[in-house]
């Protein structure tokens, strides 16, 4: 519990679905008693591979956490690859709320992989790119006058993908490496006005994408799921696959004020499998 989160308001995006790192993110802050904004796409994306957040769940997880937890919510649907739906959220936000001082940007995808840069769907390329770093960008920059005059955070979800490539996902490790040196600008710009921005590169934790790729793996490789999920977990110095919980509980201590002095860092949340800044 970090007491000094009680009473905050904190705006995850990519939060509306119960297996996704968002909803775990949105849970944890809100058990420390901030008001949550639970913002995701709300309908399902024809060209993803993973199933995205349909807004009756959405609704769904926000009147749970505020029954469980007894604080504020709000959902609202949010499109990050499109500035006017970005723009809509902040107005929605603001009818409820008069300061934001957590930001999570969690919102992220990865289209059509499994493949290589030669042969890569241009569209499918850009619209990676998109979501998972330029969606970072306008969601920060819409909400950042919601957040002046006060110390805040904003935590973003990198990955490991963007400081160590995975095979046949070019885009996705591209977008996350913008994301890591996104959070270094943002930290330097927003460092005299108090305001901390860090980000968390999870490796392997067990979200639908995880499931997705290790499905995959096992085909190619001639192997169960489980027989695929119990390779992988050997490759982890820990020896165990990370859950969602995992990420959840490092975006909390980066939103508090335990993690007060940490600002412009990309933590890797691995289990030991990337030992590098």
């Amino acid at each position: 519990m970090y007491e000094d989160l009680k009473g905050k308001t904190a705006l995850i995006t990519g939060a509306g679905k119960r297996t996704g790192m968002g909803y775990a993110i949105a849970s944890k802050i809100a058990c420390c008693g901030a008001n949550v904004i639970i913002a995701d796409l709300g309908v399902q994306d024809a060209d993803s591979a993973i199933k995205t957040a349909p807004a009756h769940e959405m609704m769904e997880i926000s009147a749970e956490i505020a029954e469980k937890f007894k604080v504020r919510t709000l959902p609202v649907t949010v499109d990050v690859c499109d500035t006017l739906s970005v723009n809509e959220m902040v107005e929605a936000v603001k009818e409820v709320f008069d300061h934001v001082d957590i930001v999570c940007n969690n919102a992220g995808a990865a289209f059509g992989v499994p493949n290589t840069l030669s042969n890569y769907d241009e569209t499918l390329w850009l619209k990676t790119i998109d979501v998972n770093l330029n969606g970072t960008y306008r969601v920060s920059k819409a909400v950042l006058p919601l957040m002046m005059g006060k110390p805040g955070a904003i935590v973003n979800t990198a990955s490991r993908a963007g400081k160590f490539p995975p095979l046949f996902n070019g885009a996705y490790a591209c977008a996350k490496a913008g994301v890591i040196m996104f959070t270094k600008v943002m930290a330097k710009e927003m460092g005299g006005l108090g305001i901390r921005v860090n980000a968390i590169c999870p490796g392997q934790v067990y979200t639908d994408l995880l499931k997705w790729q290790l499905e995959l793996e096992a085909g190619f490789y001639g192997n169960t799921f489980e027989e695929r999920k119990a390779e992988m977990a050997k490759e982890i110095p820990l020896g165990f696959i990370g859950e969602i919980e995992d990420a959840a509980n490092l975006a909390a201590f980066l939103a508090s004020d335990e993690s007060r002095y940490i600002t412009g860092q990309a933590i890797n949340l691995c289990g030991g499998q990337l030992m590098e800044l």
